[in-house]
C-alpha cells in the first residue's frame, strides 16, 4: 500500500496551468537571465497585486537561496541578522547565513513570531564594536509553526525597526497560506509597504520551483543582480521561473491554491479536535501540529507520511501535518476516520 503524504506542501509537481504553459512555449526563443517576455509579464502582474510600480522584483529558485542572497546582499561584513529561535535561517538551512560571514542572533519567540521586546533583548547585548552589529530582522509569514502576523503586529514591528535603524525582511515561502488564512487581516499590498524586502513563494504553492524577491527599500536595490549572479541564483533559462509566476498571478490562481490548502488544514484540525486532542499551536494556515499519543502516531504512520515535530513528554509527541494546493479531500477525510478508529 502506498502511503499518502502530509509531510510537506511540495510533494506534488505543479499546477496543470503551469505545465501547459511550459509545454506550449517550449520551442519559443527568449533572452536569458530573467530578461525574457514571461519574466517581464510576471513582474507586471505581481506589481499590480502589490499596487506598487516602484517595487523591484527578482526570481530565484528556492527559499534557502532567497534568504542567503537577500541577507548577504544587505549586510556589511560586521553586521548580523536577528531571527526567532524557530526561524528557518536559524534552524534549518545548514548554517548558510553564517557561511557568508554573518552571525544569526537568536531571539525568543511567542508562537513562532518575533515581537519588539524579544528584539530589544538582543540589541541590549550588542552595543559596541567588540560584538556584531544587528542590522536586519528576519521573520516568516506564515511562521515555521503555521502562525501568522496580524496587521497590528506587523505595523508595530515595522515601526520598531525604523526607530532602531533596523531593516525588516519577511520570508514568504508560505506567504500564500498566510494571506489566505481566515485569521488574516493583511493584504499583499499592505505587507509590501511595511517591510523593506520580502519574497513570495511558489515552490510550496503550486509552482515547480521559484520565489519572487520583492525589494521596496530603494537603498537595497543597487547592484542586487550582481549578488544573485555571484551566489549562483541567476538562471540562464529564467523564463522557467517567470512563466510560473505569470500563470500564478495573471489572475488569482496563487490565492485560490492557498485557499484550498488552508481549507483542508482546517478540516483536519476540526477532526482531530473532535477526537479530544490538543495542538502545539492553533492551525491558522496549512500546517497542523496535533499532540498525539506515541502509539497512535505509530499506527497512523503505517498509512500516512508526516513529520514528528517535537516530543511533548515520554508518551506524547507533536506531529506536523501539511496540506497543499493539490491535497485531496478524500485523503483528508480518510485520515480523520482512521484517527477516530484507532484505539
Amino acid at each position: 500500500m502506498q502511503k499518502y503524504g502530509f509531510a510537506n506542501d511540495y510533494m506534488e509537481g505543479c499546477h496543470e496551468n503551469i505545465l501547459k504553459a511550459l509545454l506550449e512555449s517550449n520551442l519559443e526563443q527568449h533572452m536569458g537571465y530573467g530578461e525574457d517576455y514571461y519574466c517581464t509579464k510576471a513582474k507586471e502582474a505581481i506589481k499590480n497585486k502589490l499596487e506598487d510600480e516602484n517595487a523591484e522584483i527578482h526570481f530565484v529558485s528556492g527559499g534557502t537561496q532567497a534568504n542567503l542572497i537577500i541577507i548577504s546582499s544587505i549586510l556589511r561584513p560586521y553586521e548580523s541578522v536577528i531571527s526567532g529561535d524557530s526561524g528557518h535561517i536559524n534552524a534549518n538551512e545548514t548554517g548558510s547565513i553564517e557561511a557568508t560571514g554573518h552571525k544569526v542572533c537568536v531571539a525568543k519567540t511567542v508562537d513562532g513570531k518575533l515581537i519588539p521586546k524579544n528584539i530589544e533583548v538582543v540589541l541590549s547585548k550588542h552595543k559596541n564594536e567588540h560584538v556584531v552589529k544587528p542590522r536586519l530582522v528576519y521573520i516568516s509569514n506564515s511562521t515555521e509553526i503555521g502562525t501568522i502576523y496580524t496587521k497590528r503586529e506587523l505595523e508595530e514591528l515595522s515601526e520598531f525597526c525604523k526607530d532602531n535603524d533596523l531593516l525588516l525582511f519577511m520570508d514568504g515561502a508560505r506567504l500564500g497560506s498566510a494571506i489566505c488564512s481566515k485569521y488574516n487581516d493583511l493584504t499583499l499590498a499592505e505587507i509590501s509597504k511595511l517591510v523593506d524586502v520580502f519574497y513570495i513563494g511558489a515552490t510550496k504553492n503550486g509552482g515547480l520551483l521559484g520565489e519572487a524577491i520583492v525589494i521596496n527599500n530603494d537603498s537595497l536595490k543597487r547592484d542586487f543582480r550582481y549578488n544573485i549572479k555571484q551566489k549562483g541564483g541567476l538562471l540562464a533559462k529564467g523564463r522557467l521561473l517567470g512563466m510560473q509566476f505569470f500563470e500564478l498571478f495573471k489572475e488569482d490562481l496563487y490565492f485560490d491554491l492557498a485557499n484550498h490548502a488552508n481549507k483542508l488544514a482546517y478540516r483536519i484540525s476540526e477532526g482531530i479536535e473532535k477526537e479530544g486532542y490538543t495542538f502545539l499551536a492553533e492551525a491558522q494556515t496549512n500546517q497542523v501540529f496535533p499532540i498525539l499519543p506515541n502509539n497512535i502516531i505509530e499506527k497512523l504512520s503505517e498509512k500516512y507520511i508526516f513529520l514528528k515535530w517535537s516530543e511533548v513528554d515520554e508518551n506524547n509527541t507533536a506531529i506536523r501535518l501539511i496540506t497543499s494546493w493539490a491535497t485531496k479531500n478524500e485523503e483528508v477525510e480518510s485520515f480523520i476516520v482512521d484517527l477516530s478508529n484507532i484505539k
